[in-house]
């Protein structure tokens, strides 16, 4: 594929978070947090519920690099995330992105970001992917 500066990424739309989704990641990362578990602990520290794992929307702009750069034809180099906001059960996350840079060997520049159901951004991220040479 040609990859233009300002292309948009085909988004991944993910099924809504929900607490069980929350115990597996957390069985999964070993974070077991008590405030991504235990509803009593997130709404003492100030939360209406529990919260989910920031680095789960990083792996979700992770999905959308791979739905868009297939395994078979690039390497993700540098991947980095900011957390914006706070996603909670019944969030409704989109991973999607822009292209930043093409560059002469046919690396990409990507801009990435996760937006909830409001539109809400709720993580920002960056990732250069690479080419690979066959």
């Amino acid at each position: 594929m040609v990859w233009l500066e300002k292309q948009k990424l085909s988004p991944v739309v993910k099924p809504a978070i929900t607490e069980e989704l929350l115990k597996k990641y957390a069985k999964a990362s070993g974070d077991p947090n008590p405030i991504h578990l235990d509803s009593d602990f997130a709404k003492q520290a100030g939360f209406p519920s529990v919260i989910a794992h920031g680095m789960l929307s990083m792996a979700f702009l992770a999905d959308c690099l791979c739905a868009n750069f297939p395994e078979s034809e690039y390497r993700v180099a540098q991947f980095n995330t900011r957390f914006k906001k706070i996603t909670f059960p019944g969030d409704v996350l989109t991973a999607t992105g822009e292209i930043k840079q093409v560059q002469s060997d046919g690396s990409v520049s990507v801009s990435l970001w996760t937006e909830n159901q409001k539109g809400e951004v709720t993580a920002q991220g960056e990732a250069l992917v690479k080419l690979l040479t066959k």
